[in-house]
């Protein structure tokens, strides 16, 4: 009897572990997903709209919608490398129970990225900037990955306090520089400015996203992984999520509106309402500066909170979920489907901006990122459904 009793609890605790691991790893890919469709974004403006340059710091003589749009996409590089980190914590605890090194798969995941960073871009771009290797938003997460896989070994407070360390106090070296022919010039063009590396094959090297802060993001993602065990409810990670959004923006308000540190433009007063807001909120991406995190990581808090919430979904959390799931798939795919884009529209309309065919309205943007994301939905799908049932049988769609 004492059996029978039991036994039912431990069906029911048993089904709300399983329910709480889904629901880990659907909000997890919910808010990839959701940077996934931004990045689209972002790319479609860089791939038609090369004709309206927008600097970083945002050029704040740019329309707003053109600068209200690129804002937005500043939030895919924080999240998606934070999301790196917490994901490598939980492939280091899985939901058995068993810890597992993520030290190897780190270390070959990030040579990898590497690869296809340098071959990727310069294929893409070959049109326009045949002779400059860049090294963007893979080169960084490789690299992270990389130095993470050293630093897994280390003792978890250790990790959460460097990546705090350089996270915060990264903005305090900007006054150091080196020039082209001193030493230290390369490893400090490739921690902290943003520089040629070097030459190799008649190519420039340019080291476009400075690794040393993105570095600290990753740690920051493995540190926050514990909030996504599986002994862990959803309304306590939801609480800590909600709580680490607010803190990050209050940082943020106090740091930014006195121009205190965190930030090397100062913002201003300006003519009109949406301008002093722009101004505000103009914070450097290459490397990204404190304020930049802040905003971009505390907003991403909230959203994992948000989308934590779900148990049921509905046809637009499906498309999230979709992509999500295939996050390199989808990068690699959409960026060649740009590519092809371009020059069907260029083939037919000729140049329309300079000499290269662009949209004519940032609206125009976002209806091309629409159709996109509609377009390669489906392939994306069935890339997801056969690497859901192959993983097992093939490692490398871990790489996807």
């Amino acid at each position: 009897m004492s059996k029978s009793v039991k036994q039912p609890h431990a069906q029911l605790y048993n089904a709300k572990t399983s329910s709480l691991s889904m629901s880990r790893i659907i909000s997890i890919d919910l808010l990839r997903g959701l940077v996934i469709l931004i990045m689209m974004v972002d790319h479609v403006r860089e791939r038609f709209f090369m004709h309206t340059r927008v600097g970083d710091p945002i050029d704040e003589t740019v329309s707003p919608e053109l600068y209200f749009t690129r804002y937005l996409t500043h939030l895919c590089a924080p999240i998606f490398i934070f999301l790196a980190g917490l994901s490598a914590w939980l492939y280091a605890h899985p939901a058995s129970g068993s810890y597992r090194s993520p030290a190897n798969f780190l270390f070959k995941r990030g040579l990898v990225l590497i690869l296809i960073e340098v071959v990727l871009y310069y294929l893409l771009w070959v049109d326009t900037i045949a002779t400059t290797i860049w090294l963007q938003v893979l080169w960084a997460i490789g690299v992270s990955m990389i130095g993470l896989s050293l630093m897994c070994r280390l003792n978890y407070w250790i990790i959460g306090f460097v990546g705090f360390l350089i996270v915060f106090g990264h903005n305090a070296l900007t006054p150091i520089e080196f020039a082209p022919d001193e030493f230290g010039y390369t490893i400090w063009s490739i921690l902290h400015d943003q520089n040629n590396i070097g030459e190799v094959g008649g190519l420039t090297i340019r080291a476009s996203y400075p690794v040393l802060p993105w570095f600290g993001v990753i740690l920051l993602g493995y540190f926050a992984g514990p909030l996504f065990a599986h002994t862990v409810s959803s309304i306590t990670r939801r609480k800590a999520l909600i709580i680490m959004g607010l803190t990050s923006l209050l940082v943020l308000l106090v740091l930014r509106g006195f121009n205190l540190y965190g930030e090397t433009s100062p913002w201003s007063v300006q003519a009109t309402t949406v301008g002093t807001v722009m101004s505000f909120l103009n914070f450097t991406k290459y490397p990204p500066s404190l304020d930049y995190l802040l905003v971009t990581l505390g907003v991403g808090f909230f959203l994992l909170a948000w989308f934590d919430t779900f148990r049921d979904q509905n046809a637009a959390l499906k498309v999230l979920e979709v992509y999500g799931s295939v996050p390199m798939f989808a990068y690699i795919v959409h960026l060649y489907a740009l590519l092809a884009a371009y020059w069907v529209l260029y083939l037919f309309f000729g140049a329309t901006h300079g000499d290269r065919f662009g949209l004519s309205s940032v609206g125009q943007i976002w209806i091309g990122a629409a159709l996109l994301a509609l377009i390669l939905y489906f392939p994306s799908k069935a890339f997801a459904n056969y690497k859901h049932r192959e993983k097992h049988n093939r490692a490398w769609l871990s790489y996807f």
